[in-house]
Order: structure tokens, then C-alpha cells, then sequence
């Protein structure tokens, strides 16, 4: 792939979030790599069900439903990683990042980047997840909707002053002048007008029954943990950068504190791009499906590249290859 070769030499992998998933996604990466053959067959048995099937074929609103989104979008990207991992063996190259990060979700298939927990390990963890934040959101209706052109502050004072009718919190800071609110039905909705009323840009209401990074995951938080507390976790072989803190996570105690906390806290995406470009990243790396991240961090700083390996990028970079080495048509074949 031409713009691996172009890239700078200190490299931040991320990986994408919720939101990011769409019928389709890695049925082409699935008939070209072999290695993200192995991903998508090895979740299926994992999980009891046909989880390629649902990516590839399955109706938007099944694959929108959290309990399959996270395992779906954890499995596409890393199919994505092994794939591109696989296709660089093939030429004795590798890819080697200085720091990882992955948006919510995304911080997942970081952990399996840095070699904190295998694929396998993770994914059953998600789809915990996806499970207690949809029995959650059952009991405790919420949403979310993102918000552009209101600063920090000016969005802070909006959320105070929409508490007066429920609970509205932050929950994502994206980019400059990019947030996302979550929060219960009535709040979030008085927030929303708010921020209308104060000069946003736009406003729009995210499709999603679920109120992500705020305190009505509170329970769902609680029985996380107490998952996230059985499982062996190793420490980061390559710095991982906190949702919460934008700071690496060092120690495996700092990860399980993470992991739970995470669904109550917001997202500090700007800051943890931040802190990747101070330890000297020059290129950000998108691995997973669409192209969410690369976006975002060109609106974070110019100075950087940014770069998406999305799933049909890599299975085209695998068709590529496959044509290449394709034995030549002998005498008589064809019609």
C-alpha cells in the first residue's frame, strides 16, 4: 500500500468507535485477507452466532442494537490490524506505534493492540458491555446528540442549566468546537435547544437509544467492573492512552479503573490526541470501519498526518496483491 510508505516514522494507531458500524462492513476484507478470514470465524464461534453474517448482510437496525454493534466493530477492526499486519509480513515490514488509543469502543481494540488482552478475551468482553449498557438504557432511557460551534464553557453552562430538567452531561469532546451530549430524554432535549438558542451551528440528535459517558450508566458501570475485575489483564506493551485522563495507562490496576469508569466519564479525544502529538507522533493511523478519527484529528492540529486504513482501503490493498500473484492465464483458458 502506497501510503504506508509515505508515512512518518513515530505512528499512533486509533481506532474508531460506536457509530462507525454499517451493513457491509468487511465482507470485502473477509473474501481477500486470509488473516481477517480467521478473525470473523473465530468470533462466530465465540459468540454462538453468525457475527460476519450480520456485518455483512444483516439489517441496520440489528447491527445499531449495542449488544452487536461493540463485538461487530471490535471484530472489523481487528480484521483490519491482522490483515495489514499479515500483508506487511509478506514484504519483512511491520508496523510499529509508539502510542495507541481508541475512541469509548474503540479503547477495546486498543487493549488487543497492545497486547493487554487477546481478541478473544475482548470480545466476549464487549458484547458484556454492549449487553449491560442496553439492559441499562432499558431502565434508564436516555440519548445523545452532538453539538458544533459552541465552545467548552459555553457548552458546560448549557448542560447547568438544562439540569433543572434531568440529568445532561458531556460526554464526548471530539474536536474544537465538536462535543456530544448525553443524557436523560427531557434534559438532553432542553439542552439541545439551549445550545440553538446560544449560536451552535448545528445540532443533531444521534441515532441512539442509549446515553453513553454519563450517570445513567452508572449500574452498568458497576457490573462492568465487577466483570473487568476477574479477568487477567497484562500491562500495555505499547502506551495506551486513557479515555478519561488523556494520559497512558501504565499499570493494570490504572486499566481496570478505565474500563469501568469509562462508561460514566466523558471522552477526552481532543486532549489524548494532544498528548500523542507531545510524545513526538507525527502520523495517526485510523484502523476499523469508515473513517471517523482521521476527521476529527485534522481538526485537532494540522501539523499531523492523518491517515485512514479502513476496511475496504485494506481489502483493496489485499486484491491488489492477490492479482499480483495471480499465475498467469494458460493456453486455452478462457471462452
Amino acid at each position: 500500500m502506497e501510503i504506508l510508505d509515505s508515512l512518518k516514522t513515530r505512528i499512533a494507531l486509533v481506532f474508531p468507535g460506536q457509530g462507525s458500524q454499517y451493513v457491509g462492513m468487511g465482507q470485502q476484507l473477509y473474501d481477500a485477507s486470509p488473516a481477517a478470514r480467521a478473525v470473523f470465524e473465530r468470533a462466530n464461534e465465540i459468540l454462538g452466532f453468525s457475527l460476519s453474517t450480520l456485518c455483512f448482510e444483516g439489517s441496520q437496525e440489528n447491527l445499531d442494537d449495542t449488544i452487536n454493534a461493540q463485538p461487530a466493530i471490535l471484530t472489523v477492526s481487528v480484521a483490519c490490524l491482522e490483515a495489514i499486519k499479515e500483508r506487511l509480513g509478506d514484504v519483512g515490514k511491520a508496523i510499529s506505534p509508539v502510542v495507541v488509543a481508541g475512541h469509548s469502543l474503540g479503547e477495546f481494540t486498543a487493549l488487543v493492540a497492545s497486547g493487554v488482552l487477546d481478541f478473544e478475551e475482548t470480545l466476549k468482553l464487549v458484547r458484556e458491555r454492549g449487553r449491560l449498557m442496553k439492559e441499562s438504557s432499558e431502565e434508564r432511557p436516555g440519548g445523545m446528540a452532538a453539538v458544533i460551534g459552541l465552545n467548552h464553557d459555553a457548552l458546560s453552562a448549557v448542560c447547568q442549566e438544562a439540569q433543572s430538567t434531568g440529568i445532561v452531561t458531556l460526554a464526548n469532546d471530539n474536536s474544537p468546537g465538536q462535543t456530544v451530549l448525553s443524557g436523560e430524554i427531557a434534559a438532553l432535549q432542553h439542552a439541545m435547544d439551549l445550545a440553538k438558542e446560544r449560536g451552535a451551528r448545528m445540532v443533531r440528535r444521534l441515532a441512539v437509544s442509549i446515553a453513553s459517558h454519563s450517570p445513567l450508566m452508572q449500574q452498568a458501570a458497576q457490573k462492568f467492573g465487577e466483570t473487568v475485575g476477574q479477568i487477567h489483564l497484562r500491562p500495555p506493551q505499547v502506551p495506551l492512552l486513557s479515555n478519561i485522563t488523556a494520559q497512558a495507562l501504565t499499570s493494570v490496576e490504572d486499566l481496570r479503573h478505565e474500563l469501568s469508569d469509562q462508561l460514566i466519564r466523558p471522552v477526552q479525544w481532543t486532549r489524548s490526541v494532544q498528548t500523542a502529538i507531545g510524545s513526538g507522533v507525527e502520523t495517526f493511523v485510523e484502523v476499523g470501519p469508515r473513517q471517523v478519527l482521521s476527521g476529527l484529528i485534522k481538526r485537532i492540529s494540522k501539523n499531523v498526518q492523518s491517515v485512514s486504513l479502513d476496511d475496504i482501503a485494506v481489502a483493496k490493498w489485499w486484491q491488489e496483491r492477490n492479482e499480483d500473484n495471480a499465475p498467469p492465464a494458460q493456453a486455452g483458458d478462457g471462452e
